[in-house]
Parts: C-alpha cells; structure tokens; sequence
C-alpha cells in the first residue's frame, strides 16, 4: 500500500510540475511588473550639468538628480542623487552615455572619479561617461548611524573584527544590536529605502535622464550586483551590461552565509599564492621573504624563509602571537601597539591590490613580526593609510542589511565562524563578522518589501560580459562561475594568471571597447592572460 501511495503522489507531482512553474513564472513576473511600475511612475529627473566646483572633480561636470525616497509612493519624499559626468571627447562619433558605479557596498563614485579619468582610450571619445553616489552614501543622502562624527570615531574604534576569544565575541554581540538600534534611530526614514532594488531604479531614472533609450553599464564587486539587479528588473532597456569581479546573485540575497563562506575561501586561496609568490621573488622584491630578525619576544636567528611553507607557517606564528594580545612594535614612545583584527584586516584588503597591495603587506607583516625591533613608523603610516573612513561602514553596513538573509541571532556568530574554520580558519570569522549587525537590522523578518531575491535572467537583446580574476580575494572564480549560470544569457571571461580584485590589462581593455561600443562578445571559452605577475616589478 506504501508503494502504491508513493507512485501515485508521484505521478500527481510529475502531472502538476509544470503547472506550478507557471504559478511560479507567474507570480515572478508579478513581482517585477510592479518593481518596474513604480519606477515608471516616478518623474524623470532634470540634470542641469555645471562645471564641478571640488579641485579635484575640476575636470568633470556635476549634477543632481532628484528621485523618490520611497518607490512605492513616487510623489512622496524625495532625496537627490550627487552625479559627475565625464563628457565624450569625440561629440560628432557619441554613442551615449556609459554608467558606471562604486562597489562596497557604500563606495562614493565621486571620491573614485576624483583620482583619475574615468575611462580612458575610445571609451572617453564615444560615450560621456557618468557616475554617482549610490543612495545611502557619500553625497547622496550618507546614512547616518551616529548623532555625531566623535560618536561615530569612538564607536568603530572599539570594535574587533574578527574577534579573537569569548569575551569579544560577547561585546561584539552588544556592538551589533548597539549599531542596529543607532542606524535606525538615526536614519529611520531612510533605512527602509537602501536595497539594491531602490538603486537600481534610480539608475534606470537616470538613464531616462541623460535620454537614452537603453542602458550601458560597467561595474564590478558589489557594483556588479547593481547591474544583475538592472538587468532582472529592466532586462528589455539593456543595450550593454559589462560586469566584473562577480557576486553570485543568489547566495548574496538569498544564502548570505554561504556567500560569506565563499568569500572567506577565495581570501585563504589568494593568501596562499601571495606565500608562494612571495618566496618565488625573493627579498628585493617582498620583504617578508627577507631574514626574520630577533625580537623582544623570540630569537629566531638570521635565517631566510626558504619557500612558501616557511611564511606561511611564519604568518600562523604570527597571527598565534597576536591572538594572545597585541604585539608592540617598535620601542620607546613611537612604539605602536597592533591587535589581531588589525593584522588580519589588512591582509584580506591588501590583498585587493597586487601593484600597491601586495608589497604593503609584506612590509606590514615583516614589521610586525620583528615586534620591538620592527620599524613602528611604517606599521603606523601602513594601518593610518588603510583605515576603512566610518562613513564607508554606515553605508556597507545599511545596505548589506537591506539586501542579505542572516539569522536574526547575533549570539549565533561564534558558532558559525566555528563551522567557518573547517575551510577558512582565518577569513570565515572575518568576513561572518562584518556583517553582524544583519541579525538584528530593524527590518521586517522577510526583509524589505521591495527587495528582489531571483531569478536572475538577463532577457536582453545582448549577452552580458563578465570578467573575473583567477584569483579574486573576494569575490572567488566560483561565484563568477555560478553567477554566469544564474544570468544565463551572459559571456565569462576568465583572466588566467589574474590576481587581485580589479580585472585589468590590454585584454580586458580590448574586450571592454569592443563589446561596449560595437556590441561585439568575445567567442565562447575566450580567456586573457594577466599582463604582469605580482611582485615582477
């Protein structure tokens, strides 16, 4: 009787399969369609370009671009967008405008045309190329999770990610309820409004804006997520969607943990190539692969590290050190005191940038391990340089919270950097941590209204184009993999030989030009090869 019943509860499911994907498509399309509307219902912004005032933005125009707080009621409260525009250089040959974003999330698109021009080659002629603040950050409406900035100062100076023993990982549990309940005591109106869903209509109002009848977008690591977002939303107003550094769309909305444990794999992978690279280039070329000299602590001898298993282990040391308490560097008055969450934060950023990154972090760890008889002046010039500002963590925080799905249970964070360790010892609790003020976000138990969990198809006339690093610290070959299945009507190309988290070169630029200006993909499988290797220079 059992196995009649299971064949026949079979044969019911096998018949009503394919009506519950339509029910399923159905109720998809639904959601859209009203995302969509609301946006359609908002008014188009006016753009009154100037010359942007700032020394550093001299060269650019600015605007602002008003736009609805709240998507649902398009006449309600407004907040206004900060957008630079660099202008084609070749009026006569235009193609459009060419959107691009910051990453983070809680990057300032201004702060990074600030440093140099945006795009340049035939990019910079055929297209004006624009950026802006994404709300919730920089110019455009910064949350604000803080009565005051020496508030705001004194709160991420006490925090310890990650926390290294019990007593902690207790006050980091209190920081992130503290932090919740500040954000939404100082940006109540606002906090409801930051998913990813809300900037992607504001980008689609903006290319209303600069009267282009189809979007072209550039963007990588969190930006990337934007134009996934675009392109599930507004899929038919796709002319070019070119994405890097990829965040895999469905465990970054739907399984944040399992996104963070990708994350935290892909930082020990490159930490491991940075050891091997490192001992392949020598001392002249990376520090850490000099001598290990005596220090106040252990007398180690003058002995070069002979290949990546000597600094790796070196660096375990190390970080063993650190976990028993803070290590002086230096001596005297100028000594400079580093913590754990200190050491191990920078090595998951620096290993961001191969040119700059990567030989700063040599420097760092070979100053911090002398201990008294390192140089405390470059460790202290090294951690001053690469402090995150407190804005940026307001704003990564905010709408990291708007768009993830975490237990709601800060408590449950020691617990599950446990499970972290089997696979990433160091990063699981690293990146885990950062985002611990998710379990307590004062949003809805099923998250925001408008927030967008999948699926993810691009239904546009043209592929997407993706690049990603071989070895990406942060965002892994394996979510670009993943994400180009979830797009499905989207082109990988992979950078062999690729470190880091910007995908850069001759190939990538040529890639880029010709698929963003003529609309021409590369051929299934194409990869480029990374101009240079770390440490050759």
């Amino acid at each position: 009787m059992r196995g009649w019943r299971i064949v026949v509860v079979a044969a019911v499911m096998t018949a009503l399969a394919p009506l519950i994907g339509c029910v399923r498509q159905g109720v998809h399309e639904q959601a859209v369609a009203g995302l969509v509307a609301q946006a359609d219902a908002a008014s188009t912004p006016s753009l009154a370009w100037t010359s942007c005032q700032e020394k550093d933005l001299s060269r650019l125009q600015c605007a602002t671009a008003t736009v609805p707080l709240d998507y649902a009621h398009p006449d309600g409260p407004t907040l206004a967008l900060a957008l630079v525009r660099q202008p084609a250089t070749d009026a006569s040959r235009r193609i459009g405008t060419l959107f691009t974003a910051a990453g983070g999330p809680g990057g300032s698109g201004l702060h990074w045309a600030a440093r140099d021009q945006m795009f340049p080659g035939e990019i910079a002629r055929r297209f004006d190329v624009v950026t802006f603040d994404q709300r919730g950050t920089g110019r455009s409406a910064q949350v604000r999770c803080f009565p005051n900035p020496e508030e705001q100062q004194r709160f991420w100076a006490s925090v310890w990610v990650p926390p290294r023993n019990a007593e902690q990982e207790a006050a980091q549990a209190r920081f992130s309820r503290d932090l919740s309940a500040s954000c939404a005591a100082n940006s109540p109106e606002l906090l409801p409004h930051l998913t990813t869903v809300d900037a992607a209509r504001d980008l689609d109002l903006l290319r209303r804006a600069v009267g282009d009848k189809k979007l072209t977008y550039e963007g990588g690591s969190y930006a990337s997520y934007l134009g996934e977002v675009y392109g599930a939303l507004f899929g038919d107003r796709v002319r070019a969607l070119n994405l890097s550094s990829m965040i895999d769309p469905d465990s970054y909305t739907s399984d944040s943990r399992a996104q963070v444990a990708e994350s935290a794999a892909g930082t020990e992978e490159v930490l491991s190539e940075f050891f091997r690279l490192c001992a392949q280039a020598g001392p002249s070329r990376c520090a850490f692969a000099g001598p290990v000299k005596p220090n106040a602590d252990q007398v180690l001898g003058d002995q070069k590290a002979s290949g990546s298993a000597d600094l790796q282990d070196r660096d375990t040391a190390l970080l063993d050190r650190l976990r028993q308490g803070p290590v002086l560097v230096g001596e005297g008055e100028q000594a400079r005191s580093v913590t754990y969450a200190e050491v191990v934060g920078q090595q998951a950023m620096l290993l961001y940038d191969v040119e700059q990154g990567w030989p700063t972090l040599a420097r760092l760890l070979t100053e911090v391990d002398r201990g008294a008889a390192g140089n405390a002046e470059v460790v202290r010039g090294i951690l001053d340089k690469y402090r995150f500002p407190p804005d940026f963590l307001d704003a990564f925080i905010a709408i990291s919270c708007a768009d993830k799905t975490f237990v709601r249970d800060p408590d449950q964070w020691p617990a599950m950097t446990k499970e972290l360790a089997a696979t990433s010892p160091t990063y699981g609790g690293f990146w885990l941590y950062l985002h611990q003020p998710c379990a307590s976000w004062p949003s809805p138990q099923g998250g925001y209204p408008q927030r967008y969990p999948g699926p993810w198809i691009l239904r546009s006339d043209v592929p997407a184009l993706l690049f990603n690093n071989r070895f990406d610290p942060v965002t892994p070959l394996t979510a670009a993999r993943t994400a180009q299945q979830a797009l499905v009507n989207a082109r990988l190309v992979v950078v062999e030989g690729g470190y880091g988290h910007e995908t850069e070169g001759d190939c990538i630029k040529n890639l880029r030009e010709r698929y963003l200006i003529d609309q021409q993909l590369p051929a299934p499988g194409a990869t480029c090869k990374a101009d240079q290797a770390p440490f050759a220079g």
